[in-house]
C-alpha cells in the first residue's frame, strides 16, 4: 500500500476553510485492491476537502469512464461513471467506520486516507446490471445475441388461434365470467 500513499491527506497542517485535491485514477489504481473487473479506468476524482473546527467535511465527485464487459454478450464497452459521495469526520475516542457517511477517527489522528472511499464510489458507481449499449438499442452484432435469438422462446402467443388453447382454460375462463 506504499503506492497509495499520494491518498493520504495530512490534515493538522491544513488551515480551516476548503481544500481541494484532484485524483486521476487508472488500472493502477485498482492493482492495488487486487480488483480486476474493469478492463480500463479512466476516472477524475475532485475532493472538495473542508476542515472545521471540530470536524471534517469531505466531498468526493467522479467522473469519467470504465471499460467493462456486458453481462448478456461479454463484449468490452465504455461504462460513463458520474457520482458523488459525502463524508464527515468526527473525533472521538476510538475508530469508528460503522456508519458509512460518518468516520469517527481518535483524537491523536493527525492524517486520512481516502483510497478506500475512492475504490468503493468507483466500483459502486458501476450499475449492477452491464448492458452494451448496442444491446439495447439493437444495433450491436454479436454470435452470442444471435444464438440467445435463435434459443428466445418465440413471441407468437398472441396469433394462436382459439384452437390451440387448452378447453380446460376455455371452462376456467367461464368461471371469471359468470357472477
Amino acid at each position: 500500500m506504499k503506492a497509495l500513499k499520494s491518498y493520504i491527506i495530512p490534515f493538522v497542517g491544513l488551515k480551516i476553510g476548503e481544500h481541494h485535491f484532484d485524483y486521476q485514477i487508472d488500472n493502477t489504481f485498482f492493482q492495488h485492491f487486487e480488483y480486476d473487473e474493469f478492463n480500463t479506468v479512466d476516472v477524475k476524482i475532485d475532493l472538495k476537502f473542508e476542515k472545521k473546527s471540530t470536524l471534517l467535511e469531505l466531498n468526493f465527485s467522479a467522473k469519467g469512464t470504465v471499460n467493462i464487459n456486458c453481462d448478456i454478450t461479454n463484449e468490452p464497452y465504455d461504462q460513463t461513471i458520474d457520482d458523488a459521495f459525502k463524508l464527515v469526520v468526527k473525533f472521538g475516542n476510538e475508530y469508528n467506520n460503522d456508519n458509512e457517511e460518518i468516520l469517527i477517527v481518535p483524537h491523536g489522528e493527525y492524517e486520512i486516507n481516502v483510497a478506500q472511499y475512492i475504490y468503493e464510489l468507483i466500483v459502486l458507481a458501476v450499475p449492477v446490471k452491464r448492458v452494451h449499449p448496442g444491446v439495447e438499442d439493437g444495433t450491436l452484432e454479436s454470435d452470442i445475441l444471435s444464438k440467445l435469438e435463435e434459443l428466445s422462446p418465440q413471441k407468437d402467443i398472441k396469433n394462436k388461434s382459439s384452437e390451440d388453447i387448452d378447453p380446460r382454460w376455455n371452462n376456467l375462463k367461464k368461471l371469471l365470467t359468470d357472477k
